[in-house]
């Protein structure tokens, strides 16, 4: 079935989202952005599409099947709203709606109309995780201990860190762990399960920005497993690609420790030995990060032909939120702090 597909925004992630778009079945017929003119130039690459300023103006006359809303966080609530009184699934860029308060109005809207909201949380759609997920289902580690990852992805330092990408960083209250450090808390949630308690010490190392860019999270999870992911966005690590994985990873268990590296390569090994050996698995280097943004696209796509329940709807996500809170309090307050 192809869908008619409404997208709002044209930043600088908005490139990810439009390039999955056009390999997926979908007929993009509206575009919605304040500046018209990269609304326009995208939308030569899209026979079907008009260019609009208003949201909701674009959301009556295109009556979408989807809405893909790639915009800031200040817009969502707004935006969302929209979408769920018209009853039209949407996906949702992340922060989502800036914080928990308006993530959890949003999440009530679309439940109590049961109108599906998705939140654009793609790492857990990278295929490193998802075969590191499979490996764990299938008993490749024994019993699961704990996880730990490095973020290096060392384009922090100096007074013209993030200009380049995404120059909004610099001003943000709330960078590492609001903004980035979110992806891995949802991943191990993927991996773990759910989270009872955080603690967290937060630094901020360069001087020209307003927020945190540094900082050791743990959180215990229900099951008793623990992970620790350790960021630092001025320190990099051994990559091709250095926004690729962003870091390394290390799931470790009974039976042995599952390795991912900086280029995506797995390797486990075994408990007792020396010696990795790699993990052989197939992904397709396109796009953002082992092309996560088009998986996690066409996830949503699946679910909606077949009625199942999508992962990260609203709902599931005020889970990171209230993580995240739960992080940023302990690290006020200098104790673990309960989710």
């Amino acid at each position: 079935m192809t869908r008619r597909l409404c997208i709002a925004g044209t930043g600088f992630f908005s490139q990810f989202h439009y390039e999955a778009w056009s390999r997926l079945d979908v007929e993009v017929v509206g575009i919605c952005s304040l500046d018209r003119e990269a609304a326009e130039r995208i939308a030569a690459d899209f026979t079907a599409a008009a260019v609009f300023e208003d949201f909701r103006q674009m959301l009556e006359v295109e009556t979408p099947d989807l809405v893909d809303i790639v915009t800031p966080p200040p817009t969502h609530l707004d935006f969302v709203t929209a979408c769920v009184e018209r009853g039209i699934p949407a996906i949702c860029q992340k922060p989502f709606c800036g914080g928990l308060d308006d993530a959890a109005k949003a999440a009530k809207l679309a439940s109590d109309a049961g109108v599906p909201v998705v939140v654009h949380e793609n790492f857990r759609f990278q295929p490193w995780f998802e075969e590191a997920a499979t490996l764990l289902r299938d008993g490749t580690l024994g019993d699961v201990y704990q996880g730990t990852f490095r973020l290096r992805p060392g384009d922090g330092q100096g007074p013209d860190a993030y200009l380049a990408r995404q120059p909004y960083f610099q001003q943000m209250p709330r960078l590492l762990v609001h903004e980035t450090l979110v992806h891995l808390i949802d991943v191990f949630r993927y991996l773990f399960g759910e989270v009872a308690e955080a603690s967290a010490d937060l630094r901020k190392l360069n001087p020209v920005i307003a927020g945190e860019d540094a900082g050791i999270v743990i959180l215990t999870f229900e099951n008793g497993r623990r992970a620790v992911i350790d960021g630092n966005r001025l320190v990099d690590h051994t990559a091709k690609n250095r926004r690729l994985v962003m870091g390394e990873m290390l799931v470790e268990g009974s039976a042995g420790v599952l390795r991912i590296d900086g280029d995506a390569h797995l390797y486990r090994r075994p408990f007792g030995s020396n010696d990795e050996e790699e993990v052989a698995y197939d992904w397709f280097d396109n796009g953002y990060a082992g092309d996560c943004v088009y998986r996690l696209n066409r996830h949503v796509l699946e679910c909606l032909d077949s009625g199942a329940a999508p992962m990260n709807t609203a709902a599931d996500y005020i889970a990171n939120l209230k993580i995240v809170e739960a992080v940023y309090r302990s690290a006020a307050e200098g104790r673990r702090v309960a989710v």
